[in-house]
């Protein structure tokens, strides 16, 4: 009896592939009050990249990404106040050209862009109620003047260039997210643990996968309009 392939695994979930709870304890959501809050601590998450920062809002506690030269006891104002680096506040009371992270898509939703370490975007024009914000990759997203960011730019910025050195870190570190590593082509598995596994010439087969095909068989070309060299 076959067992399942690695597409397969993950997706029905096991011990050996599943993300560990304590990585997602910390839920990033802005205050629900407005005032003026404190950094009471600066943390550490596995499912984040960059460093939380806790806040105290009255007694209201949040999580959020912490930004440049944030520092435990600091004071940052939250939807009202001077604009100026860590303040929490509607895209339409920010100014042009301010950097800014965290910021929401939907007025309410805690915050769904910029959040890696080291990553902000640009507010760029203000339009009535719609503000124009430009992204690292130089799109532009339309969104609510009611949507609240966080002036500044995210923490952490370079740690990428540190390396793991060891494969035992890069592993724990996979694994505390729960992801795939090491990753390798397919061809390289047997033919038991993949649709382009083992052959010979190392050659995978060409294949066409429907749009709705289940794990395990979407793979190769899924749903093209067409194959091969454009002639």
């Amino acid at each position: 009896m076959g067992k399942r392939i690695i597409q397969q695994a993950r997706g029905a979930g096991s011990m050996t592939y599943r993300v560990r709870k304590q990585a997602y304890i910390y839920r990033i959501k802005f205050p629900t009050k407005t005032g003026e809050a404190e950094i009471v601590k600066i943390l550490h998450s596995a499912a984040h990249s960059a460093p939380l920062m806790k806040i105290h809002l009255k007694d209201e506690i949040a999580f959020l990404p912490a930004f440049n030269n944030a520092y435990v006891g600091q004071k940052i104002s939250v939807g009202q106040g001077k604009p100026e680096t860590g303040s929490i506040l509607q895209l339409k009371d920010i100014p042009v050209t301010s950097q800014i992270y965290n910021i929401e898509t939907n007025p309410g939703d805690g915050g769904k862009m910029m959040r890696a370490a080291g990553t902000s975007a640009l507010l760029s024009k203000k339009q009535k109620d719609k503000i124009i914000v430009i992204m690292p990759n130089r799109k532009e997203a339309v969104l609510n003047g009611n949507c609240r960011a966080i002036i500044g730019v995210v923490a952490g910025e370079g740690r990428g260039l540190k390396p793991f050195v060891t494969a035992g870190k890069k592993h724990h570190k996979m694994k505390s997210r729960n992801k795939l590593w090491p990753r390798t082509s397919a061809v390289k598995v047997n033919a038991i643990d993949h649709p382009f596994g083992s052959g010979r010439g190392k050659r995978p087969k060409p294949k066409i996968s429907k749009r709705n095909a289940p794990p395990g068989r979407k793979v190769g070309h899924v749903r093209p309009r067409r194959t091969g060299h454009v002639k």
